[in-house]
């Protein structure tokens, strides 16, 4: 459903407050319609706003499916084969414009999200905690705030300069915390990139503490948020800032000191033995947190929105909107070829162009998107080892290791491989970009760095000081909100 904007939608929310849902896969659909005034009166129509929120975030125009890949295609490893601006052509070539559909639509559903987040923070804090308890208030609590926070640390990574550039003093995004059930409060000036983390790591934070430990299921575990939902996020947002001690600090709280490397509360979070199995079985303890999708009708990402749609095409499954370039990722001799992550990529025997199979589900699409696996957490750990230590440390070797070997287990890496620290940072990047091609992790890494987006096909580089090394902000919110002001 087209969401057009935040401030004109938000008088239907209510329609979201009393919802039939399966609640292993949050597929809320709308029953009745209730007051704001009633709408916190039950456990059951609160529970049901908690799955609205997972409902909201996985919208085929974010996390169900095009945030993931407009992280990827803005790097180098995808060439675009369509040249449709509908399907981000102008994404890949980064040079959207303020009414580009990325752009608007993007914009609108992170900010739609949040505002839900909100309303229901709101709800509980006035009502809410009165009917369901304390423990469980806080646990739903926990959610909407995680929510709220990935929706924040999302739009930063396309619409504001990265930490790196200036510590954060740079314009970030508007930092709303409060409902908008009405008309006329639109304006509001962008806070710093450092303030909106601030506000990210807080709600993280928060989160922790009231998240429980885990599910009664696996699916649960995998498609709401627990406390080591919260800590995971809490090492990507910091490696984002660049505050490597407190990526360490986060993930010893779910990595063991050695190999096998698993975490020791909560949800046993490991890597799965075969990396193929996180992409058909999606509830393991890899997956710290997936959306859920299914063959009900508005529970799938829809049409033009789906991972397998853009990255995939077998002759069933995908529309090749995007190949795997082929001087990207997949020459690189580092990746061998008895890797088992080479069997994501696929060759079109008709055009042997190359996709990348990793969502493989005919339509209606219904592959869990992915939003963080437990094999990220190592390697920001291993990352964030390096780099504190600022040696070759042998926990990073071996974090980098598991990951490997788990896929190439004729690879194995020692001290002896690298010379300097810097050498087994760069070893790390590489990994991730082979782990993690296609699930939207190579935007952020290179904004992090600040590092000039590689050329690929037609589409030029992009050096951090060139126009389109960030996106516009959106039109409508321009035109909406006199505060805010444009990249």
């Amino acid at each position: 459903m087209k969401k057009t904007y935040k401030f004109l939608t938000i008088l239907s929310v209510c329609t979201l407050f009393s919802i039939s849902c399966r609640r292993e896969l949050l597929n809320p659909t709308p029953q009745t319609q209730v007051t704001d005034a009633s709408a916190f009166d039950t456990p059951s129509r609160i529970l049901n706003q908690v799955l609205s929120l997972y409902g909201a975030l996985k919208s085929g125009q974010f996390y169900g499916g095009r945030a993931i890949v407009y992280g990827d295609i803005r790097g180098e490893d995808f060439i675009n084969e369509t040249t449709n601006l509908v399907t981000a052509s102008d994404v890949w070539n980064n040079n959207p414009t303020n009414s580009a559909t990325a752009v608007v639509n993007l914009w609108a559903q992170a900010y739609y999200t949040i505002n839900i987040c909100n309303i229901f923070l709101e709800g509980m804090a006035s009502k809410g905690t009165a009917v369901v308890g304390t423990a469980l208030a806080a646990n739903y609590i926990g959610e909407a705030k995680l929510v709220r926070a990935l929706c924040y640390y999302t739009l930063l990574q396309y619409y504001a300069r990265p930490y790196a550039d200036g510590n954060g003093a740079k314009p970030g995004v508007p930092l709303r915390l409060t409902a908008i059930k009405s008309a006329g409060s639109s304006d509001l000036a962008r806070s710093s990139v450092a303030d909106v983390y601030a506000q990210i790591i807080k709600d993280l934070n928060d989160a922790e503490t009231g998240l429980p430990l885990t599910y009664s299921t696996a699916t649960l575990n995998t498609t709401r948020a627990h406390r080591n939902t919260a800590i995971a996020l809490k090492t990507r947002v910091y490696l984002s800032m660049g505050q490597y001690s407190n990526v360490v600090t986060e993930a010893n709280k779910i990595v063991s000191a050695s190999a096998p490397f698993s975490a020791s509360t909560g949800v046993a979070h490991a890597l799965q033995p075969n990396i193929a199995t996180v992409f058909t079985n999606y509830t393991t303890t890899e997956s710290i947190l997936s959306l859920p999708m299914s063959t009900t009708s508005g529970d799938n990402p829809g049409t033009q929105n789906q991972l397998g749609f853009y990255f995939y095409n077998n002759g069933s499954v995908g529309s090749a909107e995007f190949s795997v370039n082929k001087t990207g990722i997949v020459a690189n001799t580092s990746w061998t070829v008895t890797d088992k992550r080479r069997g994501f990529i696929y060759t079109n025997p008709t055009t042997t162009k190359l996709y990348m199979s990793k969502y493989a589900q005919p339509s209606p699409y219904t592959d869990f998107p992915p939003v963080i696996r437990y094999a990220e957490v190592l390697l920001n750990l291993a990352e964030a080892k390096a780099r504190t230590t600022n040696s070759v440390d042998a926990q990073a070797v071996a974090l980098l290791n598991a990951v490997r070997n788990r896929s190439d287990a004729a690879t194995t890496f020692t001290a002896a491989n690298f010379a300097t620290a810097a050498d087994l940072i760069s070893a790390i990047l590489l990994e991730r970009r082979i782990e993690f091609m296609g699930e939207g992790l190579r935007n952020g890494d290179l904004m992090r760095l600040l590092q000039t987006i590689p050329a690929k096909g037609s589409a030029a580089a992009k050096a951090p000081s060139d126009q389109g090394y960030i996106w516009p902000i959106s039109n409508t919110e321009l035109s909406l909100n006199k505060l805010c002001t444009d990249n």
